[in-house]
């Protein structure tokens, strides 16, 4: 069995027109194995919303996550962080 995704960061580009920036948020962190979401708006333009969006949880279902961005109006830039295994690992800082 494979190891639980316990952290996606995801770069998602939104239109502007269709559900709110809360009503992603809602619906994303009502999927099984989410246990909370964190967006942040980093971009507007006059047609879309680029979007990062932490999702941190049990076993996060990318397929699901991916499935339920889509049918909001949302495309995946990029997957920036897959965090897995039976803790949720931090990155070092490694600067100084």
């Amino acid at each position: 069995m494979p190891a639980p995704v316990r952290r996606l960061v995801l770069d998602i580009l939104k239109p502007i027109k269709g559900p709110s920036v809360i009503d992603v948020g809602r619906e994303i962190g009502d999927l099984p194995g989410v246990e909370g979401v964190n967006i942040t708006v980093k971009e507007i333009d006059v047609d879309t919303i680029t979007l990062s969006i932490t999702l941190e949880g049990t076993d996060i279902d990318f397929g699901e996550v991916e499935r339920k961005l889509e049918e909001l109006g949302c495309v995946i830039h990029s997957i920036d962080q897959v965090v897995t295994g039976k803790r949720i690992v931090e990155e070092p800082d490694l600067e100084d």
